[in-house]
């Protein structure tokens, strides 16, 4: 019998989409074959901290089933991650003894420093495989400004925008509308979830919203508000990525907020497949992979875009980590599509470790 791969499912982290991850993770944990994989869980507090699951899960996770309340517990296994070659290993902080060598990790973790680059890093310099985009394509998706640039330059249509950064002078509302019309939306450059994004229909609210997105980054986007369908599509793949089927979010709010994506029941209507033209569900598809493959992605992204009035495509955005929530658009998209939640999770890694494989064989020194 096929000796089981150890997975490290990565979790939580320093930002303000960790109860998201902890969500993501948990269903992840779930579903992952146990007759190929052997998964861990280890989760990063709001702090930084690492922490191994040493015990029953309900004790290392508290209020599962409550999105707004769930949290990382307070465990005596923190833990640190140990490069080992071509492995990883986890080491308990408590006891000074190593737990587990880990064959591949899955980092779920959305938003920044874990979503945007900075835990690939860890991990490509720890040597070991892990599931998702590299370091500069996840960089880059994660930065909505970065994206905009790179996405434009390779003629993918994008909302007009406008850059702020917290050491300049803030643009006046006058400015702004002149520029991009009203409403528009005012967004943290590096997040997602929706989170620290607002919708201004006047300059009180501008002004309000200008603040309240430089809470979450130094650097926000101005952006054009886009009047059309909200349809998103998930991409899957190295070499050759495929495209799902599109679905549509049909949002019960003004726009796909953080509430309507996860604290309200009825927030948001996910429609699979998207009512579309066969000539425009191929479209959107190429349209998909097209982007994916402009910010060198691997394994993983949803692409989100909307389709306007007139027919034209505009992408909003690329999450190069989505989320695997129950609700999650990425995993639906794909079960609609004939791949169930526990086969694409093994695609995955299975596209995590060909890449590593690949990685291994450049040279690594001048001199033979």
């Amino acid at each position: 019998m096929k000796k089981k791969l150890n997975i490290g499912i990565l979790f939580g982290g320093k930002s303000a989409e960790h109860e998201v991850s902890i969500q993501s993770a948990l269903n992840v944990y779930d579903a992952v074959d146990r007759n190929l994989y052997e998964p861990y869980l280890i989760g990063i507090d709001k702090n930084g901290r690492w922490y191994f699951q040493t015990g029953d899960i309900a004790q290392f996770v508290l209020n599962r089933a409550d999105p707004e309340r769930v949290k990382l517990a307070a465990s005596s296994g923190r833990a640190a991650l140990i490069p080992e070659g071509q492995s990883g290993c986890v080491y308990n902080l408590d006891t000074s003894k190593s737990v587990v060598h880990l064959d591949v990790v899955f980092p779920i973790l959305h938003g920044p420093l874990g979503e945007d680059g900075t835990v690939q890093g860890l991990l490509k310099l720890a040597g070991i495989p892990y599931v998702g985009c590299g370091v500069l394509a996840s960089a880059a998706g994660m930065d909505k400004d970065i994206c905009k640039r790179l996405l434009r330059d390779s003629g993918i249509p994008v909302a007009p925008w406008i850059t702020c950064t917290a050491h300049e002078k803030r643009l006046s509302f006058t400015e702004a509308v002149n520029a991009l019309g009203l409403p528009l939306f005012i967004k943290p450059a590096n997040m997602g979830s929706s989170v620290g994004v607002h919708k201004a229909h006047n300059e009180d609210e501008y002004i309000q919203f200008i603040h309240n997105a430089f809470l979450y980054d130094t650097k926000i986007l101005l952006e054009q508000a886009i009047q059309g369908r909200e349809i998103e599509c998930a991409v899957l793949g190295n070499e050759n990525p495929a495209a799902s089927i599109p679905g549509e979010v049909i949002s019960n709010h003004e726009y796909y907020s953080y509430e309507a994506k996860y604290l309200d029941e009825n927030g948001a209507a996910l429609k699979i497949p998207a009512e579309l033209s066969p000539e425009k569900r191929e479209e959107v598809k190429a349209l998909a992979v097209k982007t994916f493959t402009a910010l060198g992605c691997e394994g993983l992204s949803r692409v989100d875009m909307f389709l306007q009035n007139d027919g034209n495509l505009v992408v909003n955005e690329i999450n190069t980590m989505p989320g695997f929530t129950k609700i999650s658009m990425y995993p639906k998209l794909w079960e609609a599509s004939g791949i169930s939640y526990t086969s694409l999770i093994d695609r995955l890694i299975q596209l995590a470790l060909e890449r590593f494989a690949a990685e291994k064989n450049l040279k690594t020194t001048f001199f033979s």
